[in-house]
């Protein structure tokens, strides 16, 4: 299992660097089912291993100019907020056990689980949408749409909170669709969102008592490291609608094997 799982961890770093997402889709799971750790667990070591492999991926696509600052203000600080508020108060408060359907009793580590595939399924559906209109926004203008980048920004950072994601699978759609960006900088300007948000959600992790098995954690980072620089490679040399388009199948797929997981 200890190879599988690090094996994901490339794949984890692959996915980030060519879509700007995906990776913590990949991370959660990893760590739930191949490694054998609790789901509220693996949503914060997620939190540090997505937030610095994209750090990492941000810098190369910073040095080809795919990074917009601006974009990443607007939308990082509703998010970065949102994100160490929800990871230090909400996600200790919630209880162990949630509710019941009949005999049924749903605990924490399963509503978060199936939260987070729910999450997964509709971004999948927006980038596959995307991924079949023409690329009608590569060259034009920025437009800013203030408001809604701003609440998306709220939106995603308190869904990384709870789930532990680093919502590339959030911010890329919304980045393109709502910036009017094109792919390839908005996969850059994603990776670098991502970073800030995720390593602060960490942050908040670690002040609330979450006891962290850093050799563990370190070497599943280094092979995500490893893996971005491999994706940003790979993702200059294919067409931007074929990113859309992949990477909404692909969170589609991820998403339906968590739910089927989870309730079967």
């Amino acid at each position: 299992m200890e190879y599988w799982g690090l094996g994901a961890a490339l794949a984890i770093g692959v996915s980030l660097g060519m879509i700007g997402g995906g990776g913590s889709i990949l991370t959660v799971p990893a760590m739930v089912y191949l490694m054998g750790i609790n789901p509220v667990l693996s949503t914060a070591y997620s939190l540090f291993v997505v937030g610095t492999a994209s750090m990492t991926g941000a810098l190369g696509y910073f040095r080809k100019g795919l990074v917009n600052f601006k974009t990443a203000l607007v939308f990082a600080v509703p998010s970065v907020i949102a994100v160490y508020l929800t990871r230090l108060y909400l996600v200790p408060a919630i209880p162990q056990h949630l509710f019941d359907i009949g005999t049924i009793g749903v605990t924490r580590d399963l509503g978060i689980m199936v939260f987070f595939a729910f999450v997964m399924l509709l971004a999948a559906i927006s980038m596959i949408r995307a991924g079949a209109k023409p690329d009608e926004h590569e060259e034009a203008p920025q437009q800013f749409n203030y408001p809604l980048i701003i609440v998306d920004g709220l939106l995603v950072g308190t869904v990384t909170g709870i789930v532990g994601a680093g919502g590339g699978f959030l911010i890329v759609p919304a980045l393109v669709l709502l910036a009017k960006l094109p792919m390839k900088e908005a996969v850059g300007t994603s990776l670098l969102i991502i970073a800030v948000k995720s390593l602060f959600g960490f942050m908040g992790d670690v002040q609330s008592g979450a006891l962290i098995d850093w050799e563990f954690l370190l070497s599943f980072t280094c092979f995500a490291v490893f893996g971005i620089l491999l994706g940003s490679f790979l993702a200059s040399r294919v067409s931007a609608k074929w990113l859309k388009s992949s990477f909404g199948w692909f969170v589609l797929v991820m998403s339906m094997f968590i739910l089927c997981k989870e309730l079967c």
